[in-house]
């Protein structure tokens, strides 16, 4: 199968929101409460075009919320659907989030997870980000990092 990135539409949002709900369901015993991403506006992500969607056989099985800010592209949430994980959806949109990032000359990626997310944390030490501090906001204890781009034109 292919994997097709495009900007997320306004008749997305909806299944932007099943997969958060679906993808993040596992953390909420970690956490204590639903992570960001599963009560975020998507609607709202997309009329901003900071929404973007990873199709999979015509059907959305990923997104990734991101944009410019400053001199870094920050990364926001990016989820795929549970049934996909392992199917190289995510990577589709981190990569696609990297080449923006290049394209725009931008000095790095920035992302942030949560601290109880282990997982991401390992991936995306593994993918080159590097943590670059811990905090705690809106209630979820942060762990921020970024992954700089050499000359501002890619990893």
């Amino acid at each position: 199968m292919t994997i097709v990135i495009r900007p997320a539409r306004p008749d997305d949002a909806s299944r932007m929101r099943e997969i958060a709900r679906a993808a993040y369901a596992k953390y909420i015993p970690r956490i204590g409460r639903e992570p960001a991403p599963m009560g975020a506006d998507y609607a709202m992500a997309i009329a901003a075009r900071h929404a973007i969607a990873a199709e999979w056989d015509r059907t959305v099985a990923g997104y990734l919320i991101g944009r410019a800010d400053g001199g870094d592209y920050v990364i926001d949430n990016v989820a795929v659907d549970p049934a996909l994980q392992g199917a190289g959806v995510g990577g589709a949109l981190l990569r696609h989030a990297i080449a923006e990032a290049a394209r725009l000359r931008l000095a790095s990626v920035r992302l942030y997870t949560n601290a109880a997310m282990t997982e991401n944390l390992a991936l995306y030490a593994h993918l080159g980000f590097v943590e670059t501090h811990r905090a705690a906001e809106h209630g979820f204890d942060r762990v921020f990092m970024r992954l700089a781009l050499t000359g501002g034109t890619g990893p």
